[in-house]
């Protein structure tokens, strides 16, 4: 019973060859077997020419226009703190009083002093006093006046910008240690950003040129900053160069520390674009291609290279011209000079 199984299905297999000879090639289920004789179906559009931006955008961190530590030059004792964290102080502002002892003294010492040199001040041009003895006095005073005003200026601490508080380390009555700044200000109008750009863009990009950002704390929020600075030296490690780039920001919404996109703009190219359906990607090597229609409505396979990808369309900088009937529906069934039915055509 087995031996006759074998023969049936040997006989089988003949047969089916027998009818592969005699010329029967009707495919099987999809996916299996050749279709011989179908001839694909694809669609065409005309490559085009355009103004094509030449954009590049660029990850950076908003960050303080100016940032000031603000301590006394000496340890003691903090009097009065006038000022908090997110508190939003003026030039010039009080933000804390230390202890007033060293400086009440010297207050009075320089009051005394006052009265004495304008004391020896009478008598030497009255001839009663040498100009040597008058003019040491002289000196003496001026010092202990430019001590008194960098006393007061240690004891009566003034933010030196305007901005946010970002810091208060210490606390009213603390004796102050020196360990840390008392208050950090952080001016935010304007705020900068260090821009990092490509070192083959170095030429392309000037002092003064405009640039578009985002911050994705703020969607649908736009704004424009300038290039203020350009650094002279490209980074060996990562081949970038910094570009410094102020924004005026004057409803304070941009922070410090905050994600943005910087999109530079280096002009424009008149460029051949078309979709980005008509670009295939060869298998294994990267290379981008494009099959192009030819009068006998035949394709041909043609690699290209690409810009900038703008929308739903990719700027060709080389491999097609203007005119050019390029295939962008049906790429999968086609090969290099195989014939083909134009729907659209």
């Amino acid at each position: 019973m087995k031996t006759r199984i074998i023969v049936l299905a040997a006989a089988a297999l003949a047969a089916l060859s027998c009818g592969n000879r005699n010329g029967n090639t009707q495919a099987g289920p999809a996916g299996f077997g050749p279709q011989a004789n179908v001839t694909p179906n694809v669609e065409v559009i005309s490559a085009t020419s355009k103004d094509v931006a030449q954009e590049s955008s660029y990850s950076s961190t908003v960050e303080a226009f100016a940032t000031n530590n603000i301590m006394p030059q000496a340890g003691g004792r903090i009097r009065k703190i006038n000022a908090e964290v997110g508190d939003y102080v003026t030039k010039g502002q009080i933000l804390a009083e230390m202890d007033r002892l060293q400086l009440e003294q010297l207050e009075l010492q320089i009051q005394n002093d006052e009265i004495e040199y304008k004391r020896l001040k009478a008598l030497y041009e009255e001839g009663g006093l040498s100009q040597s003895d008058f003019e040491t006095a002289e000196l003496g005073y001026k010092v202990r006046k430019t001590n008194y005003q960098n006393l007061l200026e240690n004891t009566i601490l003034r933010t030196p910008i305007t901005g946010f508080v970002t810091a208060r380390n210490f606390d009213q009555g603390d004796m102050f240690s020196m360990s840390a700044p008392l208050f950090t200000v952080q001016q935010v109008v304007p705020v900068k950003l260090l821009v990092g750009i490509s070192e083959s863009e170095y030429t392309k990009v000037k002092k003064g040129q405009s640039v578009a950002i985002k911050a994705d704390a703020l969607p649908g929020r736009s704004f424009t900053g300038k290039v203020e600075r350009l650094y002279p030296t490209i980074d060996a490690a990562t081949h970038t160069f910094r570009a410094e780039v102020h924004v005026a920001n004057t409803d304070r919404v941009l922070r410090p520390g905050m994600y943005a996109r910087v999109t530079v703009n280096y002009g424009n190219n008149h460029s051949i674009v078309v979709p980005d359906l008509c670009i295939v990607k060869q298998e294994g090597t990267g290379q981008r291609f494009v099959y192009l229609l030819k009068a006998d409505n035949t394709v041909s396979y043609v690699p290209v290279t690409l810009g900038r990808h703008i929308g739903m369309e990719y700027e060709v900088l080389e491999g097609i011209s203007e005119g050019d009937q390029v295939v962008y529906k049906g790429q999968a069934a086609l090969k290099d000079g195989v014939k083909v039915v134009v729907l659209n055509k």
